[in-house]
């Protein structure tokens, strides 16, 4: 093999792909003004930052202001799986010492809370469905390991597809199932993924622990991912509360979204699933708990004194200013695009990162993390012009409860996935029951019209 010809060949491939790249973007820019001269709500979302209607569901509602003497106020962020309040519904299965994922698994899938005795034929359903098919991991799997475990579970997913004998079938009884299954499958996907990234990629010792039917889903993580299958009641108790806060968020957030766009056009399940995978692997989804992780690692290392406020103040000023961190001028963890006043996610799972923060001798790390919520509202009101309230998101505590787990950042996203799974499959259910329409959003043309020119006359 001649290296300096192959070299030769790749610099000046490099050259031409970065010329076509100008060219591409000088030919491909739009006017700024355009987009407020034609009423474009760009990201569909209004100059205050409210969506544009697009649908409606009965899966979940977020709500964020109350109509005062006919004007909006915000308020405290509330969320509601199927009309039950997120808060009552996690205060009901804590108080009876539950697993809570699977249950609203159920409840977001068919609309009502399960008896006793439909929530044990479900859970046994879904164990049975905790399977993959023969020689899947060694073939699929450990086949060309990932970095980014986002990309592992879409592949994975849309090789399922080839073991599917029904595939392509819409019907809902075939769609139900196919949506089961993949909820109970992403947990082993996701872990078996990593081992397979951390043995081939990094020489770590593998291992492949099965999951076991009788434990809950964040049970069976916790097993399947640690070498000694070990984990306390509370570990496994604050993920599955994690689990259920991000099971679901309403049909608008972007990966949700994308689920229902390409479930009006009638294309299989595990296609739509993937799509839904690609939309949440963004660092503006489901990325964000990893970039908070990050942040503070830098935080912890750059302030001297945790409890000196104005050091802390000092740091997120530069962050602000993009002089800190990944400069991109963002507090992570921080805001989000429809609570203001609060996320009732984050104000229910900063309780359970506490118990599990006193466990595990965290509590340092835990009143700082307390103490950046409390200043950095009042640092991004004193730097920033906002429309509205700045308040911690679920994002903000996530990633650092995933710390104190001992959960590689290379699962953070993917943990995401194997919640919104759940809701994922319920809107793709709901799309097709209810809409028969594909979605197909309007986009203005501000194209010139242009004479064409020969080729022999081009310059």
């Amino acid at each position: 093999m001649n290296t300096n010809a192959n070299n030769n060949m790749y610099t000046q491939a490099s050259t031409e792909i970065k010329n076509l790249c100008e060219k591409c973007v000088q030919n491909s820019q739009i006017d700024p003004s355009l987009y407020g001269k034609h009423n474009v709500m760009r990201g569909l979302r209004d100059l205050k930052g409210k969506g544009v209607l697009t649908g409606l569901t009965d899966v979940s509602e977020i709500r964020q202001n109350k109509i005062v003497d006919g004007e909006a106020v915000p308020t405290d962020g509330k969320l509601f799986y199927r009309g039950y309040n997120i808060e009552n519904l996690i205060e009901g299965f804590a108080h009876d010492g539950r697993f809570g994922f699977e249950e609203i698994v159920y409840l977001l899938l068919f609309g009502e809370l399960p008896t006793e005795e439909q929530m044990e034929d479900f859970k046994s359903l879904l164990a049975g469905y905790r399977t993959l098919p023969k020689n899947f991991v060694r073939d699929v799997v450990m086949k060309s390991p990932s970095a980014d475990m986002m990309n592992t579970i879409a592949r994975s997913v849309l090789t399922l597809f080839c073991y599917d004998s029904d595939a392509n079938d819409i019907s809902f009884e075939n769609v139900l199932r196919q949506c089961l299954q993949l909820i109970s499958v992403f947990p082993l996907l996701s872990v078996y993924g990593y081992h397979a990234y951390n043995h081939y990629v990094r020489g770590k010792s593998l291992y492949i622990h099965n999951p076991k039917p009788e434990l809950s889903t964040a049970e069976n993580i916790l097993r399947m991912l640690r070498p000694n299958k070990k984990y306390t009641e509370l570990e496994a108790k604050v993920l599955d509360v994690a689990l259920v806060l991000h099971a679901e968020h309403g049909g608008g957030n972007n990966s949700t979204f994308t689920t229902r766009v390409v479930t009006s056009s009638g294309t299989d399940t595990y296609s739509a699933v993937a799509a839904a995978l690609s939309s949440l692997k963004g660092p503006k989804h489901g990325g964000a708990n990893a970039k908070v992780v990050g942040m503070f690692d830098e935080l912890k290392s750059t302030v001297k004194n945790w409890e000196d406020e104005d050091e802390i103040r000092d740091y997120l000023r530069k962050l602000l200013h993009k002089e800190a961190y990944d400069k991109a001028g963002l507090i992570y963890g921080m805001g989000h695009a429809v609570y203001s006043i609060s996320d009732p996610r984050a104000k229910v799972l900063k309780g359970y990162v506490e118990r599990l923060a006193i466990e595990s001798d965290s509590m340092n790390e835990f009143n700082l993390y307390a103490r950046v919520e409390k200043l950095a509202p009042q640092v991004i009101a004193e730097e920033k012009k906002i429309y509205k309230g700045v308040s911690a998101n679920i994002d903000f505590y996530s990633g650092f409860l995933y710390s104190m787990l001992g959960l590689p950042t290379e699962l953070y996203t993917p943990l995401f996935a194997i919640a919104r799974i759940a809701g994922w499959s319920a809107h793709r259910m709901e799309e097709l029951i209810n809409a028969g329409k594909i979605i197909r959003p309007a986009y203005m043309s501000v194209c010139v019209e242009k004479d064409y020119v020969e080729l022999k006359d081009r310059k």
